[in-house]
């Protein structure tokens, strides 16, 4: 790793401290990203992993913001511009890095429009689904105190815990919510909003892995097997 992209983890890793968004995820992210792009023609990798790297720099203070306000891509793209100043980089590439780290998120209007942006967020969104999505939001769910299972009806948890009680709307209390929950939300709808072909591949197969484990999950708190 480049020494420009070894300063910008530090400063990151010092902004995470959220189980679920530490630089494990960044790294995987990272990882995903350059892997993506590898069949993808014209990526300008500089842009592609600075953006991967910054994306979540934000996400512990919007973590901690109960009144749903915080939008850590927006904020997270505020606080990479001095960073990205300070690192030397062209008012150019600031602009479109912060495109990425501004359009990455699920929940939100902001659509990616470069090819660097949509890789990034179709890197981010793998990330939440298959063994390691699981993984990742039974982290979140101990640290939030969440149930393991619930059947509540989508509608009322919409209008009950979401901001603007919309479906894309952040979540309002992290302890009203459940991984099952996220997963009708958002997690099995990811695979058609990704753009790359590679990502829409990986991710039903991941979406798979997920509907299986969970029909097991409820058969097994219904004490049927």
């Amino acid at each position: 790793m480049e020494e420009k992209y070894r300063k910008i983890k530090e400063i990151v890793e010092k902004e995470l401290s959220c189980s679920a968004h530490n630089m494990e995820h960044v790294k995987r992210v990272y990882n995903l990203c350059i892997n993506l792009a590898k069949d993808e023609p014209g990526i300008d990798l500089d842009i592609l992993k600075t953006a991967a790297l910054l994306h979540d720099i934000a996400r512990v203070r919007e973590d901690k913001d109960n009144s749903g306000i915080i939008d850590h891509s927006i904020l997270g793209a505020e606080m990479s511009k001095k960073i990205l100043k300070d690192l030397g980089y062209s008012e150019e590439k600031i602009e479109k890095i912060n495109h990425c780290i501004i359009t990455h998120r699920f929940r939100s209007e902001n659509e990616p429009i470069t090819k660097e942006a949509k890789i990034l967020f179709d890197a981010d969104k793998l990330d939440a689904l298959g063994s390691i999505g699981i993984v990742r939001s039974l982290i979140i769910g101990k640290q939030y105190n969440e149930k393991i299972y619930s059947d509540i009806p989508i509608d009322k948890y919409i209008k009950d815990n979401l901001v603007d009680k919309k479906p894309n709307g952040r979540i309002k209390d992290l302890s009203k919510h459940t991984l099952k929950l996220e997963f009708e939300l958002k997690l099995k709808k990811i695979p058609d909003r990704l753009y790359t072909k590679k990502a829409k591949k990986i991710g039903k197969q991941r979406v798979e892995f997920m509907k299986q484990f969970f029909r097991r999950l409820k058969k097994e708190i219904n004490g049927e097997m």
